[in-house]
């Protein structure tokens, strides 16, 4: 009982086992955690524009709605190529020496994951136009519209961004929608947000829980992916449902010369490897949405042939083999 008794002993003790349970169960744990999942390669750290724009969103409360986490279920498929890890948050480090890290990784998922977003829309005329008016792209969207992050002027001056807004949308005002330094500054942020591979040899997370498959039955009696659901997933924000497009900002696939070839080459590769030919034309860089989501053979034919059968088109339909043996020479 002396033990007890002594309060300079007691003292000692305790604060001996304190610190050796603080060691085991928080230090070394926390070294072992900073060293098996250092950032990977292939990952880069904010620009100081994108430091800016993350601030912007944690300001306005977009962590509220998107998260930036893939789960390793079949359903956040879209989202990235693969589920998350711990290594894809080792570069969040403290903003200041009285802020804690901002992972945002978030909990609803009111609107998508932003986890791969900046390959997903690597384009900014999308994401500002989407900043200005979220129903510009997509039509049932909920989010609410930031006019606040934009300017009317009468005129573009020399170094200004000008957003393609449809006048319908301009709530009577006229003049030219000019992006301000806190819209691009956001965009930036948006843009870094991107999920990279893993390095060769290392374990790759798998998709849990795959939906059973639709009773989509082609011509061939087989079962087959939904055209229009895929289209509405990965093309319809830019391409709009009705394949017109957005005048200014995204080319229509509606009448397409290219979607409605005979050779679904041009179109294929375009699918794949993105574009770039209409830049001049003021049509911002197309991703190469089959490769960054990682759609199959049988995924790309359907939204091929919904593209080239719908809205008054008649192209050619191909099917699942003729893509596969075609992606060896076009892929990238």
């Amino acid at each position: 009982m002396e033990f007890f008794d002594n309060h300079k002993t007691l003292f000692r003790a305790s604060f001996l086992f304190f610190l050796t349970l603080s060691l085991f169960v928080a230090i070394l744990p926390a070294l072992t955690n900073q060293r098996n999942n250092a950032p990977l390669p292939g990952s880069q750290p904010l620009s100081a524009d994108a430091e800016e724009g993350k601030k912007i969103f944690i300001a306005n409360g977009c962590v509220a709605c998107h998260t930036q986490q893939v789960r390793n279920i079949e359903m956040d498929k879209p989202f990235g190529s693969r589920p998350s890890i711990s290594a894809d948050y080792a570069r969040d480090h403290r903003m200041s020496t009285w802020q804690n890290t901002a992972t945002l990784m978030g909990s609803e998922r009111t609107g998508p994951d932003l986890t791969n977003i900046g390959n997903r829309q690597p384009a900014d005329a999308w994401h500002l136009t989407h900043l200005f008016n979220p129903r510009i792209v997509v039509k049932e969207s909920i989010m609410p519209a930031y006019p606040w992050l934009f300017e009317i002027k009468d005129s573009a001056e020399k170094d200004d961004i000008v957003v393609s807004v449809p006048d319908n949308f301009m709530d009577g005002e006229k003049g030219k929608v000019i992006a301000t330094k806190e819209a691009r500054q956001l965009v930036a942020y948006l843009q870094s947000l991107k999920q990279v591979s893993l390095p060769d040899g290392r374990p790759v997370p798998i998709f849990l829980y795959p939906p059973k498959a639709a009773d989509n039955k082609g011509a061939g009696g087989k079962n087959e992916p939904e055209g229009s659901a895929l289209y509405a997933t990965y093309c319809q924000s830019c391409h709009q449902p009705n394949g017109e497009g957005l005048p200014g900002a995204f080319p229509p696939l509606k009448g397409s010369a290219i979607v409605t070839n005979d050779d679904p080459s041009i179109h294929l590769s375009i699918i794949l490897n993105g574009y770039e030919g209409r830049v001049k034309q003021g049509y911002p860089p197309m991703p190469p949405v089959g490769t960054t989501n990682n759609l199959s053979a049988a995924e790309i034919s359907a939204i091929m042939n919904y593209e080239r059968t719908s809205w008054g088109n008649a192209g050619k339909t191909t099917d699942a083999a003729t893509i596969e043996k075609l992606t060896t020479t076009i892929k990238k």
